[in-house]
C-alpha cells in the first residue's frame, strides 16, 4: 500500500480530509448537544426549577470529558501500538453508536428514568472515542506533513471541528425558521441528530482508505500496554504541562460555540436565530484563522503565539463580555464573540502542532490524547460552570472571567513548557 508520505499534493489533501472527517462528527455531535440543550434538559431531566434542569443536561454534557482519559490511554495504546489508521476507524465506531443512544432514545414521559440513563450512556461513549479522537487525528497529519508546514497541516485538526460548527449551527438557523419553537424544543431538536446518523456510512467509506503514515510503518518496536503505561508514567510531568497548555483551547473553544446559543437566548435574552447566527459567525471566523496562526507558527515558532494569544485572552476576556452585558445587542454580541474567536484560534493553531511536537514518538498519539483529554474535563465544563458562575455571582459576564483564568493557565504552561529540560530535549520548536 503506498503510503501517505509519499503521495502528491492531491492525493495529500484527500488524506487530510479523509482523517479529519471523523473529526467533524465528534465535533457536530458535542456542539449540537450543547445548542439544545434546553430542550434536551426538559425532554430528558425535567424538573420544578429551569435552572437545575438546564444543569442536568449541561452536566451530562460534561460527564462525557470524564471518559476522554480513559479513552485516550485505552485506545491511545491501541493506535501507538497497532496503527493510526485502525485506531481512527475504531474511534468513528464508537462515536457513532454514542449519536444513535442520544438521537433515538425516547423522553423521560415515556420511558421514565431509563431516558436519562441511556443519553448518559451515549456521551459517555461518546466521551470515550473522543479521547483519541482530536489526538489520533493530529498525530497522523503532524505524521503526513510536509518539510517547514507541520503547524499548517495540523491546523485542520481544529478546522474541521469549525466546519462542524458552521454546519449544526446552519442548521439550527434552518431549523428556526421552518418549525414553530414548541415543535423545535418537543422534537425538532433530533433532527441534527439524525442526520449525524445518516452521514455516519459516508464517513466509514472514506475513513477506511486511509493509508498507514511512513513514520509508524517504518517504526521497528511498537510498544506493548505495559510500555505505554510506564512512558506515562515516566512522563507525567510532560502530560501535566501539555494540560495546563491545553486548559485555554478548551475553554475558549466551548465558550464561543457550544456555550453561545444558551448564553445569548438564556442570559441576554435575544433570539435563538441571532445567537446562532453568531455562532455561525464565530466558526468562520475560527476557520479562517486557525490555518493561518498554524502557517504563521511554522515561520515565528510556536511560543510567541502562545504567549501573545493567551495573555490577550487574560487581558481582554471579561472586559469584553462586561461591555456585551451592560446592553445586549446581537451587533455587541458579534463584536464580542469574533474577538474571542481571534484568541481562541490563533492561539490553537499554534497550540495543537506544538503538542504533537511535545511528545515521544513512540507514545505520541497516547500522551497528546491523555493532556488533551485532562484538559478537557476543565474546559469541557465550561457551559455548566459558566451557567453556575452567572447563577450565584450574579454577574452575566462572569464567563469571561472563566477565560481570562484559562489565558492565564496557557501562558503559564507555555513558560515551563519551554524553560524545562523535557521542553529542551523533546520539544522541536518551528
Amino acid at each position: 500500500m503506498e503510503s501517505a508520505n509519499h503521495l502528491p499534493a492531491e492525493s495529500r489533501f484527500r488524506s487530510v480530509f479523509r482523517v479529519v472527517s471523523g473529526n467533524f462528527l465528534e465535533m457536530f455531535d458535542f456542539t449540537v448537544y450543547a445548542y439544545y440543550a434546553s430542550a434536551i434538559a426538559r425532554t430528558f431531566f425535567p424538573a420544578d426549577n429551569e435552572f437545575v434542569s438546564l444543569l442536568l443536561a449541561l452536566s451530562v454534557f460534561g460527564a462525557g470529558f470524564f471518559m476522554r482519559p480513559i479513552g485516550a490511554l485505552v485506545l491511545g495504546a491501541y493506535v501507538d501500538r497497532h496503527g493510526r489508521r485502525k485506531g481512527l476507524i475504531l474511534s468513528l465506531s464508537l462515536m457513532a453508536l454514542g449519536t444513535a443512544c442520544v438521537a433515538f432514545v425516547p423522553g423521560y414521559a415515556s420511558i421514565g428514568v431509563l431516558a436519562p440513563m441511556i443519553v448518559l450512556i451515549g456521551r459517555l461513549l461518546q466521551g470515550f472515542s473522543a479521547g483519541v479522537e482530536l489526538g489520533g487525528v493530529s498525530v497522523y497529519l503532524s505524521e503526513i506533513a510536509t518539510p517547514g508546514k507541520r503547524g499548517f497541516f495540523c491546523s485542520w485538526q481544529s478546522g474541521s471541528q469549525q466546519v462542524a460548527v458552521i454546519f449544526a449551527a446552519s442548521l439550527g438557523v434552518l431549523l428556526n425558521q421552518l418549525l414553530p419553537a414548541d415543535q423545535v424544543s418537543a422534537w425538532g431538536w433530533r433532527v441534527p441528530f439524525w442526520i449525524g446518523c445518516l452521514i455516519v456510512p459516508f464517513l466509514f467509506l472514506i475513513r477506511r482508505t486511509l493509508r498507514e503514515t511512513d513514520e509508524f510503518a517504518a517504526r521497528k518496536h511498537h510498544p506493548r500496554i505495559g510500555e505505554i503505561m510506564k512512558s506515562m508514567v515516566d512522563n507525567a510531568g510532560l502530560i501535566v504541562a501539555g494540560m495546563g497548555l491545553v486548559v485555554m483551547t478548551t475553554a475558549s473553544f466551548y465558550l464561543i460555540t457550544t456555550y453561545t446559543p444558551t448564553f445569548g437566548k438564556s442570559v441576554l435574552h435575544l433570539s435563538s436565530i441571532d445567537s446562532l447566527i453568531v455562532t455561525v459567525c464565530v466558526g468562520v471566523s475560527n476557520l479562517i484563522w486557525l490555518p493561518v496562526s498554524g502557517a504563521v507558527s511554522d515561520r515565528l515558532g510556536r511560543r510567541p503565539i502562545l504567549l501573545t494569544f493567551a495573555l490577550l485572552a487574560a487581558v481582554t476576556a471579561y472586559p469584553a463580555m462586561q461591555w456585551l452585558v451592560a446592553a445586549p445587542s446581537f451587533e455587541r454580541l458579534l463584536l464580542v464573540e469574533l474577538w474571542l474567536s481571534v484568541l481562541y484560534a490563533w492561539y490553537n493553531g499554534a497550540m495543537v502542532v506544538a503538542l504533537t511536537e511535545l511528545m515521544p514518538a513512540h507514545v505520541r498519539t497516547t500522551g497528546f490524547s491523555m493532556a488533551y483529554s485532562l484538559a478537557t474535563l476543565i474546559g469541557g465544563f465550561t457551559p455548566a460552570i459558566s451557567t453556575s458562575l452567572i447563577h450565584y455571582t450574579g454577574d452575566k459576564a462572569a464567563p469571561g472571567a472563566w477565560m481570562a483564568m484559562a489565558g492565564v493557565c496557557g501562558a503559564v504552561a507555555t513558560l515551563v513548557l519551554y524553560r524545562s529540560q523535557a521542553a529542551r530535549n523533546g520539544y522541536k520548536a518551528a
